[in-house]
């Protein structure tokens, strides 16, 4: 039985992981469109994050952790990943903040604060809004 438990951890993190990868590609994307396209940093990373997140809801819910939806866990979704949206613009900008100038620095900054949001979220979505 222990087993089998920690065959579901194990493919949810993987489906979760080709999700995030997908989602993640997605809003990297959209977040260097809208820096060349002129938007200042935070404005681009807003819709960068929307992009992702609207994208991860939906391949998460029916294929990673196989939930059906409604409005509780759409709600629940919403205030994790309204919560997780604040922590990665302070990541975002604290990298920004702190690292040196270079022409890796934007990029950087993009993946230390989406890899802090990816592990929160998938924890607290296995845990509270997409748990059985």
């Amino acid at each position: 039985m222990a087993r089998e438990a920690g065959d579901g951890l194990l493919r949810q993190l993987l489906r979760f992981g080709v999700v995030g990868g997908f989602s993640a590609l997605v809003d990297l994307a959209v977040y260097t469109v809208g820096l060349h396209l002129g938007l200042p940093t935070y404005a681009a990373r807003t819709l960068s994050f929307a992009a992702g997140t609207t994208t991860a809801y939906a391949l998460n819910r029916r294929w990673a952790f196989r939930a059906t939806g409604g409005r509780r866990r759409a709600a629940g979704f919403a205030v994790l990943y309204g919560t997780t949206f604040v922590v990665i613009l302070a990541t975002n900008a604290l990298s920004l903040a702190l690292l040196p100038g270079s022409s890796w620095r934007v990029t950087l900054a993009w993946a230390l604060s989406q890899g802090l949001g990816t592990a929160i979220n998938f924890v607290l979505l296995r845990r509270v809004v997409f748990r059985h």
